[in-house]
């Protein structure tokens, strides 16, 4: 059974094993999904972002534009159909239909779609800034979310494990020591999207701008501005102090507790290379 899967999602799926066979179950999936809700189906999308999960414009039988999404085994992600179903449209994209076997989700198909990088980035901080404190709620006490720590110490391990390749041990080290301890003391705690950007926000007709991808945990909120952050790299590099601390007035969260997940993440979340650009805005981030 054939299906057009983008190249960068099939070399991605080459690296583990647990995604090379969904990759190969990946036609059954779509073609069974195609049927049983009758979706027109369209080319899946094929840019910078689908790398970790099957996208592709959808039509249902009514007419309505939709998007199917069926994502690979992916840590971070694991929870993402939980969340669309917490935050049920507000502010994300609304879930249609879903199959919790596969994690698939039919979603509300955002038009034009175009992303929030179209804007200058302080345009993006404060829409960004908005869309956090709107995702920012607790949820019920039985949710499946897991702690922020969970991912922390994911990545803590995956750090560890490739030790020998630390352009500077002791900077990783103090990076790894943060996690643990910001973790620990988060006195204001939230159901987090941890991976908003402005790649992951999108025009849309029912609100100017709807939530894509969300990878839930919860845990502290000042950790949910990082992502952006690290997206703004430029502005980092020439202006930390400044970039980080108004980012966090518009979030209204602490200005230290935002500067030190940065350095945390900036000096020891794992990378496929370890490289020196990283760890230099790490410094710059740390002054």
């Amino acid at each position: 059974m054939t299906l057009p899967i983008p190249a960068r999602l099939v070399e991605n799926c080459a690296k583990v094993q647990e995604r090379g066979l969904w990759l190969e179950r990946l036609p059954h999936v779509v073609r069974d999904l195609e049927r049983r809700w009758h979706l027109t189906l369209g080319p899946p999308f094929d840019g910078d972002g689908m790398v970790i999960a099957w996208v592709a414009p959808a039509r249902l039988p009514s007419g309505t534009p939709a998007v199917l999404k069926v994502g690979m085994p992916h840590m971070e992600a694991d929870h993402e159909l939980h969340g669309m179903r917490f935050w049920n449209g507000d502010p994300t994209a609304r879930l249609i239909d879903a199959d919790d076997d596969s994690g698939a989700m039919l979603l509300e198909r955002c038009e034009p779609g175009t992303s929030l990088r179209e804007l200058p980035e302080p345009d993006q901080d404060v829409v960004i800034a908005q869309l956090l404190r709107r995702l920012w709620r607790m949820p019920p006490a039985h949710s499946p979310f897991r702690p922020l720590s969970a991912m922390t110490d994911y990545w803590s391990e995956m750090a560890l494990a490739d030790a020998a390749r630390w352009p500077d041990a002791d900077l990783v080290r103090d990076g790894l020591h943060l996690f643990t301890e910001l973790s620990r003391n988060a006195t204001t705690t939230a159901l987090l999207a941890t991976d908003l950007h402005a790649g992951n926000v999108l025009r849309a007709e029912r609100k100017p701008w709807l939530v894509i991808d969300p990878k839930p945990f919860v845990g502290d909120t000042a950790y949910d501005a990082t992502q952006h952050l690290l997206n703004c790299r430029g502005r980092l590099r020439s202006d930390p102090a400044g970039t980080i601390g108004r980012f966090a007035d518009l979030l209204d969260v602490d200005r230290e507790r935002v500067r030190l997940w940065t350095f945390a993440r900036l000096a020891a979340e794992p990378w496929e290379e370890w490289t020196g650009e990283s760890l230099k805005l790490a410094r710059a981030v740390s002054r």
